[in-house]
């Protein structure tokens, strides 16, 4: 435990790190824990038994929390003439086309959280590949962030719509919202979650499909999750 902080000590002192809790209960500790000076973010890691190096077992998409997420994130919008417009009435931080293509070519500019663009404009947002791709920032139609109605993605996203998507191991990491939040907004985000991971399970994947859930604060030490507790009906059915 080399280099932790006491808080962080001290809240794994009241944690057993080899039990799996019920998901009420680990919202409860993971709360008890985030001690920190400031709001922390509420994290959900999934495990899941799919192969992210096969195309047909990414497991990628967006959803929008029911709680939302306690932050408001920054929009950039690629799009031009009225839609560009619309993108702006709809609360986008940043709307550009080529000017904003180059404006992040040039300068370097990432002062945004979420990136969505107009089809059209596509073939110039590509050039971006190696600026935005690696960050999580490049536009996607799975997440909903390459479309024509620019102004209900600004929307959604502002409000508390998330991106997901398997890391090089078949892990999952999404916000579920703050330690502010009550008990009863982090299991419904949590919940939420979980019931869309098995709505998009790939038929390809074999096997177990979630293998573990594990809940922490950002500066607290990883909760486990019972999954044979986790509305069981219809987790460990689409587990199975």
């Amino acid at each position: 435990m080399s280099g932790k902080g006491k808080r962080y000590i001290d809240a794994v002192k009241r944690l057993n790190r080899d039990e799996f809790y019920a998901l009420t209960d680990a919202v409860g500790l993971v709360k008890q824990n985030a001690v920190a000076k400031f709001d922390e973010t509420i994290e959900l890691a999934v495990r899941l038994g799919v192969d992210p190096r096969r195309a047909e077992q990414i497991v990628r998409g967006s959803l929008s929390l029911p709680a939302g997420t306690g932050r408001t994130s920054r929009v950039a919008v690629f799009a031009a003439g009225d839609l560009a417009a619309a993108a702006r009435a709809a609360g986008a931080d940043v709307v550009g086309a080529d000017d904003l293509v180059t404006r992040i070519e040039k300068e370097g500019f990432l002062d945004f959280d979420v990136a969505i663009a107009t089809p059209d404009l596509m073939v110039q947002v590509g050039r971006l590949g190696r600026v935005l791709g690696p960050r999580g920032l490049m536009p996607n139609p799975r997440t909903g962030t390459v479309t024509m109605d620019v102004a209900k993605a600004v929307s959604e996203y502002k409000s508390g719509r998330i991106e997901y998507r398997t890391d090089r191991v078949g892990n999952i990491h999404v916000p579920v919202g703050k330690a502010s939040f009550t008990p009863e907004q982090l299991l419904e985000n949590t919940r939420a979650v979980i019931d869309e991971l098995n709505r998009v399970k790939p038929a390809a994947a074999k096997g177990r499909y979630i293998r573990s859930i594990t809940l922490s604060s950002t500066m607290g030490p990883g909760v486990h999750v019972d999954l044979s507790r986790v509305r069981a009906e219809e987790v460990l059915a689409a587990s199975a």
